[in-house]
């Protein structure tokens, strides 16, 4: 006859396996959702080629098999709380930890409060200024993040890691300790914490817009993408769109023309991009 022990030692070891059998199910649908993280590629489908773009924002999920069960069920504490959408009676988003992975610059979670209003983002770069107009209205949690890591210096001094020539056309940053050179871990650093996707219904990538990277839905953390092409056809709604370019266009063509460190068109552009610093005005 089992004792009481023996049942508490067999649901114990039940939620362990469960726990085990999520973070693995996270982790194969982050490499299946991988847009601009880790690689490009082509899906056929009936009457012609996609392009399928995944662009990670740095949730690695792997994990290793010695995890303890104190830990697991750290992680799965951690990972279970999902981040909430804007709320407008109370002007406040859902920000949570990210789950353990990649390698994170963590800064602390930005304040639920946010403004809500549209933002000017300055950026300066070794090759000149860019400028965007943040859709702080359409993408209120979004601008929020990146107003808190700004005031937190997250991104001054990083590089932008990657660049895109084929089949899209890109330029990633937003990676804190890419070293824009391909090493393994470029694409993977986040700040510790991730937050809804916003402004998807009707999203459209054309020449100049500003989204967020993410390796599947909820996941978006530091890493974001330029769009220097069009790519209103080849991207589906699945980034969040929260600006576009209003100076500096000229710069983000000229890393594009320079080209990608790679033959496949996808890789650290030849032209290094670093941001200086980045610095975010308007109404508050």
């Amino acid at each position: 006859m089992a004792t009481g022990k023996d049942r508490q030692r067999v649901l114990a070891r039940e939620h362990y396996e469960r726990q085990m059998k999520k973070r693995a199910e996270r982790a194969a649908r982050a490499r299946r959702n991988t847009v601009i993280g880790s690689s490009v590629g082509v899906v056929v489908v009936i009457g012609g080629v996609v392009a399928a773009f995944a662009l990670i924002g740095g949730q690695n999920d792997s994990t290793s098999a010695q995890a303890s069960p104190a830990a697991s069920d750290n992680a799965s504490e951690q990972s279970a709380a999902e981040p909430t959408a804007y709320d407008k009676n109370s002007g406040t988003c859902g920000y949570v930890a990210a789950p353990e992975g990649g390698t994170s610059k963590n800064v602390g979670l930005p304040p639920a409060k946010v403004s809500a209003q549209p933002k000017t983002m300055t950026v300066q770069t070794n090759l000149g200024t860019i400028e965007f107009a943040l859709a702080g209205d359409k993408a209120p949690c979004t601008v929020g993040s990146f107003e808190f890591l700004a005031s937190k210096k997250y991104f001054d001094n990083t590089v932008c890691h990657r660049l895109t020539t084929q089949g899209i056309k890109v330029l990633q940053c937003g990676d804190p300790q890419a070293s824009g050179k391909g090493g393994p871990t470029d694409g993977q650093g986040n700040p510790g914490y991730r937050f809804v996707d916003e402004n998807l219904q009707g999203a459209e990538y054309g020449r100049g817009v500003l989204a967020m990277a993410n390796s599947g839905p909820g996941t978006n953390g530091s890493q974001f993408f330029i769009v220097y092409g069009d790519e209103t056809k080849s991207l589906p709604p699945q980034y969040t769109p929260f600006g576009t370019v209003t100076k500096g266009m000229e710069i983000v063509d000229k890393v594009a023309k320079a080209g990608v460190e790679s033959k496949t068109g996808d890789g650290p552009p030849k032209e290094r991009v670093e941001l200086k610093s980045v610095t975010i005005s308007g109404k508050s």
